[in-house]
């Protein structure tokens, strides 16, 4: 069901007009608003028009969306408000979020303290009336006045048509979200999110600052997750490219994506307090390419040379360490000797595209040998078996992870390999409102780095556009814990 903008003035309504958007002129106040509101029913609702700020930082032609409205038993939350602001952002405008209070006259003066008071960004006359609305309803108001430029002062009409501009340039994204906006399930792929190494390696952080307090460096991203970097940042991590950044002596951590041996070496050379997170499954990588190398072996590394994960890999053996990135390099490899071959692989390649790389390897080197257990750790594995299943059924899959987590890209693959239009998302404000027009079931994964809470916010945001049906798609159940190095432990 295609939504609709509703606008309580015909300067607003022509304001949002656009070709391919349904726009209804509701009229003014409470009462007509509620009579629209009525004749709609289950419509999604879009509520566009001009506001009052109340409160300081929100300037006349910025936008406030609604995160909730006014409601007869209290705040009535509107879900969506994030992948509305993040479109609206996408288009040059300035946004923000927050509650959006109802008043049945204009308000000005110290009624606008009060209002404030309630954590209200914004005032309008007819939003409250829309929470009443059965389908789904998000609010845009474009501000006009606000606390040091009130409406009966000069510069009003000037300040008018600063807020129709606004509320026309952000017509587009609002025809987006009346797009967007329909009734359908979200397919959650279970298991996602972190696994017992990414757990391990942040728990790893967390304890030295609390052990040896901060600041805690950490060479490299601790995990492919920039809001996991964020929030150690916060806590006192200091995140560094190389152990020649640290001041001699202090504490530092060793990212779970391992390193050469090199680097141990440089860091010792500096009396440097090392706590090493390296992922047990990428250190049983590093532990096979010694093991070949020492007795004179070449190592065809399965995977992609620019990864971290495959840098400290080659480190371990830098002349003897060649990297085999697809099956067309794997055609054409050359070793020394084709009777001392051995192969290994990155963790977090996707399943299929490895094991085409390691048949041509195999076929070419029938001697070759081989790791005593699959290199790609479980977790990648699972988590490409989950998002398969969701891909299948799933009109759009939405994979939540870092634009550097090779996991994360690989899930996306998986997923278009399997039927399913997808897309790498670091968070609810990369949605594209585009990609869910017409898609009644959406998919959900996140890589091994993404904290959970993001796959809960992109949930909920899910909803505020109708998709209030959750059904968990579990393939595999994990209950893996690694051990923590003794320094923390």
């Amino acid at each position: 069901m295609t939504g609709v903008v509703c606008a309580p003035m015909h300067l607003e309504a022509a304001a949002v007009r656009v070709p391919g958007a349904r726009v209804l002129h509701t009229g003014m106040g409470p009462r007509r608003t509620a009579e629209s509101v009525e004749r709609l029913g289950d419509t999604p609702l879009v509520v566009a028009g001009i506001g009052g700020a109340v409160t300081d930082g929100v300037r006349p032609g910025d936008l406030v969306v609604a995160t909730e409205i006014d409601g007869p038993d209290g705040p009535v939350p509107l879900k969506s408000a994030p992948l509305l602001a993040a479109g609206l952002r996408r288009l040059g405008l300035t946004v923000h979020t927050g509650p959006v209070a109802s008043s049945d006259s204009l308000v000005d003066g110290t009624e606008r303290g009060r209002f404030a008071e309630r954590g209200a960004l914004a005032v309008d006359m007819e939003s409250a009336q829309f929470a009443a609305a059965a389908g789904p309803v998000a609010v845009v108001r474009a501000i006009v006045d606000t606390p040091d430029r009130p409406l009966w002062r000069p510069g009003t009409v000037r300040r008018g048509i600063t807020g129709l501009r606004s509320l026309r340039m952000a017509a587009p994204a609002l025809r987006e979200w009346c797009a967007a906006a329909e009734k359908g399930e979200v397919l959650l792929a279970s298991p996602r999110s972190f696994c017992a190494g990414v757990d391990r390696a942040i728990e790893i952080v967390e304890r030295a600052l609390e052990r040896y307090g901060a600041p805690v460096y950490v060479r490299r991203q601790i995990v492919h997750n920039a809001h996991v970097v964020r929030r150690l940042e916060k806590l006192g991590a200091v995140f560094v490219q190389e152990v020649s950044e640290v001041p001699a002596g202090a504490t530092t951590v060793l990212a779970a994506h391992g390193v050469a041996p090199a680097v141990r070496q440089a860091a010792a050379a500096k009396a440097l307090r090392v706590i090493d997170a390296t992922c047990p499954l990428v250190t049983k990588v590093h532990n096979e390419v010694r093991r070949y190398s020492s007795r004179g072996d070449t190592v065809l590394l399965i995977g992609h040379a620019d990864h971290e994960e495959v840098e400290g890999t080659v480190g371990e053996a830098p002349g003897q360490v060649i990297v085999v990135e697809d099956a067309s390099a794997a055609a054409q490899v050359r070793v020394a000797d084709p009777e001392k071959v051995a192969y290994a692989m990155q963790t977090t390649l996707a399943v299929d595209e490895a094991e085409e790389i390691a048949s041509v390897l195999r076929e070419r080197f029938p001697v070759m040998a081989a790791p005593r257990r699959d290199d790609i750790c479980y977790a990648t594995t699972n988590r490409q078996r989950a998002v398969r299943a969701v891909a299948e059924h799933a009109d759009v899959v939405l994979v939540i992870g870092s634009a550097n987590s090779s996991n994360s890209k690989r899930l996306v693959e998986v997923a278009r390999r399997h039927g399913a239009p997808a897309h790498l998302i670091d968070d609810v404000s990369e949605v594209d409102m585009r990609w869910l027009a017409g898609a009644r079931r959406i998919g959900i994964t996140a890589g091994a780095s993404a904290p959970p809470q993001l796959v809960e916010e992109l949930t909920q945001c899910l909803a505020g556009l109708g998709r209030t049906s959750v059904r968990d798609s579990q393939v595999a159940d994990e209950d893996v814990r690694f051990t923590l190095p003794r320094e923390v432990g």
